[in-house]
């Protein structure tokens, strides 16, 4: 076997990261996105080579001003060691998002291509954290009802967002936030899910919290857009406020908002182990296109 080379792509190679066959069956394909519209920064994408000849492929994502790739989302190989070579040569270690068609595992071929990138993360030294729903709504999915319970009122203080962050995070349902809990505690928590809001490229006068008649806290319905689609950024229920199905009221205002503010269509996520949120996603008429299996 001849020697495998691994290394950052070169300007003008373009050509030769596609020039790897790939059926289009899991990853940023699903997402109708090729390589040359995903807006990878210099030296985030690697390939592996023998003989001239990609064996493996990877491409890390960053918005334009970060410093730091912030996930893995481009993953495919022929050859199963020179992936797993390729993941452990580049110098970035973040997350691995792995998009997927729902059902995923019904499909013999589509779960081979899915079980064998998870098996090449693994021995490169992954680990599966959770599997999400992907949704993507429009206008065609219907507008949900608002029930007209709870009063929204914008939060420009910073400290207030944090503070309802500490409390909803305190018992999440969600996966990241359970980790990054468990190894930093609730304050880093809160503060990392605040820093994310923050790094969306949408105003921050759209984020609301929400009450009851009576005043009292309910949560918060934050609308905003990443560096391609309108997003419901975070919906989140305050511990003693959770039973009574506010997340869809949440999730119905910040969708009212979202088309307020001219979005066409609006993608969201939650994990498939959050029941709660994913019932709401479903009364609310959001429909699942994609899954995502994220390693760590």
């Amino acid at each position: 076997m001849t020697d495998l080379v691994v290394r950052p792509l070169e300007a003008g190679e373009e050509a030769l990261f596609t020039s790897l066959p790939d059926r289009g069956l899991v990853g940023r394909a699903l997402l109708g996105k090729d390589y040359h519209e995903a807006d990878y920064q210099s030296g985030r994408t690697w390939v592996a080579l023998r003989d001239d000849v990609v064996v493996a492929r990877a491409a890390w994502w960053s918005g334009p001003d970060d410093e730091e790739p912030i996930a893995l989302d481009w993953f495919d190989f022929t050859d199963l060691d020179a992936a797993v070579h390729l993941l452990t040569t580049a110098p970035f270690r973040v997350e691995y998002s792995l998009t997927t068609p729902p059902a995923w595992e019904d499909d013999p071929d589509v779960a081979h291509e899915v079980n064998v990138r998870i098996e090449a993360a693994e021995k490169a030294g992954y680990r599966k954290l959770v599997e999400r729903y992907r949704y993507s709504w429009t206008p065609a999915n219907g507008l949900p009802e608002r029930p007209g319970r709870l009063e929204f009122r914008p939060e420009p203080d910073d400290d207030v967002i944090l503070d309802v962050f500490r409390k909803v995070n305190a018992d999440s349902l969600d996966a990241h936030v359970r980790r990054t809990v468990a190894e930093h505690g609730v304050e880093a928590a809160a503060q990392e899910d605040l820093d994310i809001m923050r790094w969306m490229p949408a105003p921050r006068e759209w984020w609301r919290l929400a009450y009851t008649r009576e005043g009292d806290l309910v949560g918060f319905a934050l609308p905003s857009r990443n560096y391609y689609d309108p997003v419901i950024g975070y919906i989140a229920v305050v511990p003693e406020q959770r039973g009574h199905g506010y997340a869809y009221d949440l999730l119905a205002e910040a969708t009212h908002d979202l088309v307020g503010y001219g979005a066409d269509r609006i993608v969201a996520a939650t994990d498939v182990p959050n029941v709660p949120m994913a019932k709401a996603f479903a009364k609310a008429g959001y429909p699942v296109t994609q899954h995502r299996i994220d390693l760590v």
